[in-house]
């Protein structure tokens, strides 16, 4: 433990919860920097070892039952703010790709797992380093199995990763609970871009409008792999420069946050179904169309997060493997029949509502992540399908 005197251990020691031998839950090769503690607002306390950059951070603890993609996790804007609980025991044990980063930086606010590792030596390889270089901490040892189902029972909960060598519990919880709410945070004007940029230059291929409000990679990915320039937008998009140069269609993106705060981009998509132009919403995108179109949101118990999550398509009877990732859901008996929108998409774990499309126009939303590779294809059909929408218009 960087070698600190042993005698520093003594406020854990006196404690009734064992501290972890840093040796058996952190990989040497990372190295750790000492005891730390993870508390949650209702006063639980877990002692762990401090591995991830050595400072204190917190926000809403939720829990990621993938068993890979913890590079895409960590970088993926929709969890800003968020302390991630990763059930899978080993994290780092197959490297990262620098290639693979869904965005430029980490913007979760910490990392919890069961054993950190390294399958590779070299730093830039390693997910110790991405979260040091950027700013994260991050905490191994903790039985976090056991806590996942704890917050299944309590709902969620606010929680805090200790810089190394705190010890005193009621000091962890009192900033703990000092910790803004989830719901008060503006994450997407943290995450979005405050500049329009765009991607490919090719003439004659049709152009994609993309509203980011807290954009993966993938997206741009799948959307150039289909032959179509992208020029993203900041989340203060209005409807004149989005449509400026005729986009053949329009992405709203996913991102981190409350749609009930953003009055603007609903009102944008509000805009973009006037037009009756091709449009996608994935995650946040598909909850501020479901609010465009008069429907409520409210928040889930405990949200979903995990790569492994069954979605039947209503009108085909199909059920796909889907990646996910939110808070929130729109109330599917809320929507309005004048809308002119439905639920295609139910989750079966929950029943909740997984996707939107309307009766006439090519407008489909979707909750989940249809960029991350579930399944690893199943969801690849919604990108095809937006595709198709933006073909069949141009005829």
């Amino acid at each position: 433990m960087n070698g600190r005197a042993r005698e520093n251990l003594a406020p854990y020691r006196r404690s009734l919860i064992p501290l972890p031998e840093s040796a058996s839950v952190v990989d040497a090769r990372i190295g750790d920097h000492g005891p730390a503690l993870l508390t949650l607002e209702d006063g639980s306390v877990f002692p762990g070892v401090a591995w991830g950059a050595p400072i204190a951070s917190g926000g809403d603890l939720v829990v990621n039952t993938s068993q890979t993609g913890y590079q895409e996790i960590c970088t993926d804007p929709s969890y800003a703010g968020q302390v991630v609980l990763m059930t899978y025991p080993l994290i780092g044990n197959y490297g990262r790709l620098v290639a693979d980063d869904q965005s430029a930086r980490p913007w979760l606010r910490g990392l919890v797992v069961a054993h950190a590792t390294a399958a590779i030596e070299g730093d830039g390889a390693q997910l110790a380093a991405l979260l040091r270089n950027s700013g994260v901490p991050a905490i191994a040892g903790v039985e976090t199995r056991s806590l996942a189902r704890r917050l299944r029972e309590t709902g969620a909960q606010r929680a805090r990763i200790s810089a190394p060598w705190e010890s005193d519990f009621d000091a962890a919880i009192a900033a703990t609970r000092a910790l803004p709410a989830w719901e008060e945070q503006d994450f997407v004007g943290h995450v979005s871009p405050t500049a329009i940029e765009t991607i490919g230059d090719e003439a004659g291929s049709p152009l994609v409008a993309v509203v980011d409000f807290g954009l993966k990679a993938n997206i741009v990915r799948a959307l150039r792999a289909r032959g179509f320039r992208v020029r993203i937008h900041p989340h203060t998009a209005d409807a004149r420069s989005l449509l400026a140069d005729a986009p053949a269609g329009v992405i709203l993106s996913p991102g981190p946050g409350d749609p009930a705060r953003l009055a603007g981009p609903v009102a944008l998509a509000r805009e973009v179904i006037d037009a009756k132009m091709p449009l996608l919403g994935i995650c946040l995108g598909h909850q501020i169309v479901g609010r465009a179109a008069g429907a409520e949101t409210r928040r889930l118990a405990f949200g979903h997060h995990g790569a492994n999550h069954p979605v039947r398509d209503l009108p085909s009877g199909l059920v796909y493997v889907t990646a996910q990732n939110h808070e929130v859901e729109v109330i599917g008996a809320t929507l309005p029949a004048s809308s002119g929108f439905e639920v295609s998409q139910i989750n079966l774990n929950d029943g909740s509502v997984e996707g939107l499309r309307h009766r006439d126009l090519p407008i489909e939303t979707v909750q989940y992540h249809p960029e991350g590779s579930p399944g690893p294809l199943d969801a690849t059909p919604v990108f095809d399908r937006f595709a198709r929408a933006i073909s069949e218009r141009a005829r």
